[in-house]
């Protein structure tokens, strides 16, 4: 493709881009007129060499086409749109004994603004040359471009600058053999300027301006509010309106759309708010203005609220509740709403006509209730009440029965042998004299729960700290497990027993177990002497046990080895090894001597 083609085809798709932009984008700011036409002074480059006159066609010598500083042009355009129309063009330039005519038509896009205007035109051209010397040729050719109008006024604008490519192709083949291909057949890449007048007319004329007011509410008492509204139409968009706000009843304040009115100074009749909206920019037709009526009544006469307060019971115990309810009533019949209740004792809580006043706490004698009543014209009244507070009915006597049996559950800690239960055999472990102690747990605490049956008994499992945290674990959790499987053959039903497993946690101390053997009034001092020389074996035998506790009084069982037991010694295990837990031994022949000790 030649370069001149390029160009063109360029230029066409410059066109076509432009002609996709949405026009919303380049809306105009006046109507759209149907007609424009340019009238103005044109100066032209040719742009184009050709054979010179009076020469040799088999030796041709180039002529370029001097600038043609002379000359005019015109333009009409039918517009489609507010962007789009067909342009119609003549321009014909002369100097030196030449000239050069085009005709041209094609399409013309123009964004218009409130100022001005910016175009671009694609036209197909009739190209007419006259070289001094030469025939004068006819050719086809085409006109890219585009300018700028100035608005001056209302249908009349200054084309600042219009500039184009000029392209055109012409045959010289009398004046230049088949070898000379360029000056043969010379193409024309020339410009022209071109500065003028445009006129305009025709098309739909500017809609007129209009505006809207209404005031809300258009009927009121003195001193009430109103607010004033206005909405203008058919203004330039693009521009900033200013409105102007004045009344003759009431003080007005506002400066956009909206403004307030206060009545508060107004006498009773009927008044009119006026609105002017202004826009700056334009010269003409740039304002309008609207009205509104509204009326000031006088104001009705005012009286406080009426209030009553009424106590359902009057009289009630130390710790009962009281329901208050409030009676206002205006008598002007306007809206009230009741609040603010008080109490000078008690505790008082509820909104609007109810309330309920809690004497929890309060001392005997009478409490004042009060509550007030306000208007929806801030007009307020109160009232009060007396609630009488009395002394609480002394408590019943306690039940002896409950008593002795709390006096005589005395609970006490249960304690395995090491390593036991077994998971093989979880309810084993139970040495006799722990049975013996859980039953006599059991008997008591069945009584109790006649007269209290939502009384618990809490097991805490413990474990001593040998081995894992996890094996620890789950031992204990069996050795809870095991006394409440225990007390449940005894009739403790399984709801009222709650389990709690912490394994080698909250493990006795050495200074705990010593204290506890030291207090044992079961011990002769000969017995505490050996039993604190085997320290370390105590101290774990200690933690294999699981302690109960009563939820009703708190009361936990007394965590006191049982060393007058018959198995005691089966309970202590002889000396054990802190760090392992004891494992089954391989079977052995029995001892010859009387009296050994089994493993």
């Amino acid at each position: 493709m030649s370069v001149p083609s390029k160009r063109i085809g360029i230029g066409l798709f410059v066109v076509l881009a432009v002609s996709l932009i949405s026009s919303a984008a380049f809306a105009q700011s006046d109507s759209n007129p149907k007609w424009d036409l340019f009238v103005g002074y044109q100066w032209l480059h040719p742009g184009a060499t050709v054979p010179a006159p009076f020469g040799d066609p088999n030796n041709p010598t180039p002529f370029k086409i001097p600038d043609m500083a002379k000359g005019f042009g015109s333009a009409v355009t039918y517009n489609f749109d507010p962007h789009w129309g067909l342009e119609f063009d003549l321009g014909h330039n002369w100097g030196n004994s030449n000239y050069e005519t085009t005709g041209s038509a094609g399409p013309r896009f123009i964004w218009r603004t409130d100022t001005g205007s910016y175009f671009l035109h694609t036209l197909v051209s009739y190209n007419r040359v006259n070289v001094s010397g030469l025939n004068a040729d006819n050719g086809i050719g085409a006109i890219l471009g585009g300018g700028m109008d100035l608005r001056l006024r209302q249908g009349l604008a200054w084309r600042i600058f219009e500039a184009d490519y000029v392209w055109a192709k012409h045959n010289y083949a009398d004046f230049a053999g088949q070898q000379f291909s360029d000056l043969r057949r010379p193409t024309f890449e020339g410009a022209r300027l071109r500065t003028g007048l445009v006129f305009s007319w025709g098309g739909t004329p500017a809609v007129a301006l209009a505006a809207n007011c209404s005031v809300q509410p258009n009927e009121v008492m003195v001193g009430e509010p109103l607010t004033a509204t206005v909405t203008a139409s058919n203004f330039n968009p693009k521009h900033s309106v200013t409105y102007a706000w004045s009344s003759n009843g009431g003080q007005i304040t506002g400066k956009n759309t909206t403004a307030q009115i206060d009545t508060s100074t107004a006498a009773p009749g009927s008044y009119t708010v006026t609105a002017r909206v202004t826009d700056a920019k334009e010269k003409k037709n740039n304002e309008v203005t609207c009205t509104a009526n509204f009326t000031v009544k006088p104001l009705p006469p005012k009286n406080p609220p009426t209030i009553s307060l009424a106590a359902n019971p009057a009289s009630v115990q130390a710790g009962g509740t009281v329901n208050l309810s409030a009676n206002c009533t205006s008598p002007d019949g306007v809206p009230v709403t009741v609040a603010a209740w008080t109490s000078s004792g008690g505790t008082i809580s509820g909104s609007g006509a109810s309330a309920t006043l809690a004497t929890t706490g309060a001392s005997p004698g009478a409490i004042t209730v009060g509550a007030s009543c306000t208007d929806s014209r801030g007009l307020t009244s109160q009232a009060t009440t007396q609630v009488m507070v009395e002394n609480p009915p002394p408590p019943p006597p306690p039940n002896p029965e409950i008593v002795e049996l709390e006096a005589r559950l005395r609970l006490h800690s249960v304690y395995f042998v090491t390593n036991s239960p077994l998971p093989s055999k979880p309810q084993g472990g139970l040495l006799p004299s722990q049975q013996k102690t859980l039953i006599a747990v059991a008997t008591d605490f069945k009584k109790y729960l006649e007269h209290k049956p939502d009384a618990h008994l809490i097991l805490e499992g413990h474990a001593d700290p040998r081995g894992s945290d996890e094996y620890n674990q789950a031992l204990s959790e069996r050795r809870v497990a095991r006394v409440k499987s225990f007390l449940m053959e005894q009739g403790i039903p399984a709801g009222n027993i709650e389990t709690k497993a912490y394994g080698k946690q909250r493990n006795l101390t050495d200074v705990e177990v010593k204290d506890t053997v030291g207090n044992n009034p079961d011990l002769t001092p000969e017995e505490r002497q050996r039993v604190l020389k085997n320290m370390r074996t105590i101290v774990l035998a200690s933690n294999r046990r699981v302690d109960i506790t009563l939820s009703t009084t708190g009361q936990t069982s007394v965590r006191q080895f049982p060393f007058n037991s018959t198995d005691a010694l089966t309970l202590i295990g002889g000396r054990e090894s802190e760090k392992k837990v004891a494992k089954p031994v391989r079977k052995k022949k029995p001892a010859t001597k009387p009296g050994a000790k089994k493993p």
